[in-house]
């Protein structure tokens, strides 16, 4: 059986190991946030948040620390490449010292500048839960008329442009700020950091020469220092797909479809080099058949991030859905995880985890500190559906 798997971000997430453990997950997906991005864990480190995780409260049920998410891939290894030896030689210093402590999967992105992106962070579904949403007009304003990238007038039609011209001039000042900080503050569990708007436009700037081919190649030139070490030790390294799987900002994205992570596999073939399968990631994106996807990729996913999204009408906007009811065949998609883990040895099986779930009921007190997409009720909620569909497939 795959293993459930809950995200936690340490000692100061509202969600505690009691609630992860009443959820009914064994395992747990954190890394150490408080490490600047950069810099190298330590073993020591490691070993006090195993040991804080695993062992921190005696006679409680077992969790296990089994999925570093993430290890940050600092700026200049995106532009630079190999070149970036520094920063390279630290991300290898704590993918061992994860290793030493019995650590064997760890997820990672290479998305450059921004991490996930979102326009909404509390979008009131009609049931009156919240969900995260990214709205294309929302997004089209405030490139045009927040960030105002020069070559953004491009990339929009005079139809898009007409719209997010409507829509930013109705906006006060607090909603461009909330804007500002969806899209400029890193969300939880980003691998970049907060920007202003000129650190933005400076970030943006250092990209200028970085096409797609490029982008590739670094993130190749990485993977052939760092996955002979984690085939060595063990490890397995997921890439976490784009979010949204496109270009955002005039910047490459190249981890969006099923194209992208073949060529990635076609150059640097090393069985540690494996996919973070996220559906809610990849299923915004119409072309992208899950199902077959994870049965493609099958050998190559050691860990799963099980949520759905539901795309609107121009195709481009799109909101977090129930874990079984957006555009992804989640149940399909949990029969080729499944046959795929049933080949595999105890010790290999896939963790998956349930993804962004809603705030609601109790989570929406305005007294409850939440951390956006990761509330405790709407993740046992769907945990709880991916639970249950699992026993349907396993017992048919």
């Amino acid at each position: 059986m795959m293993l459930e798997g809950w995200r936690w971000y340490g000692p100061d997430d509202p969600v505690s190991l009691d609630d992860v453990r009443q959820a009914g997950a064994s395992d747990i997906v954190s890394a150490l946030h408080q490490v600047p991005i950069g810099e190298a864990w330590t073993r020591k480190a490691v070993e006090e948040r195993k040991n804080f995780i695993e062992n921190g409260q005696p006679g409680r049920s077992q969790l296990t620390w089994s999925v570093v998410e993430s290890i940050p891939i600092p700026d200049d290894v995106k532009r630079l490449g190999g070149k970036a030896t520094k920063s390279i030689e630290a991300w290898i210093a704590s993918l061992e010292a994860v290793a030493s402590a019995g650590i064997k999967i760890i997820c990672y992105n290479f998305m450059p500048v921004v991490d996930w992106c979102r326009t909404d962070l509390e979008w009131e579904l009609p049931n009156g839960a919240r969900a995260m949403r990214f709205d294309q007009d929302r997004f089209a304003a405030f490139e045009l008329h927040v960030l105002k990238r020069p070559a953004a007038v491009q990339e929009y039609s005079p139809a898009q442009q007409a719209r997010a011209k409507v829509l930013f001039e109705k906006m006060s000042q607090a909603d461009i700020d909330y804007l500002v900080m969806v899209i400029a503050s890193a969300l939880p569990g980003s691998t970049t950091e907060p920007m202003t708007i000129p650190q933005f436009r400076d970030r943006l700037e250092t990209y200028r020469d970085i096409t797609p081919k490029i982008l590739r190649q670094h993130l190749a030139e990485f993977l052939r220092r760092v996955a002979p070490v984690a085939e060595q030790l063990g490890v397995s390294l997921t890439l976490h797909p784009d979010d949204p799987p496109r270009p955002l900002f005039g910047l490459p994205r190249i981890a969006s479809s099923a194209d992208d992570y073949q060529a990635l596999f076609d150059a640097v073939p090393s069985k540690a080099n494996g996919i973070c399968l996220c559906t809610g990631s990849l299923g915004v994106r119409a072309e992208n058949n899950l199902p077959a996807m994870a049965e493609r990729f099958g050998p190559r996913i050691a860990f799963a991030h099980l949520r759905a999204t539901k795309r609107e009408a121009d195709g481009l906007t799109f909101y977090e859905s129930d874990h079984l009811d957006g555009d992804v065949d989640m149940v399909a998609v949990l029969k080729a995880l499944l046959k795929e883990n049933a080949r595999r040895a105890p010790d290999e099986q896939i963790v998956f985890r349930p993804d962004h779930g809603h705030r609601m009921l109790d989570d929406l007190a305005a007294t409850k500190r939440t951390n956006p997409g990761y509330t405790a009720i709407g993740r046992l909620r769907g945990l709880a559906e991916l639970r249950g569909a699992i026993r349907a497939i396993e017992h048919r």
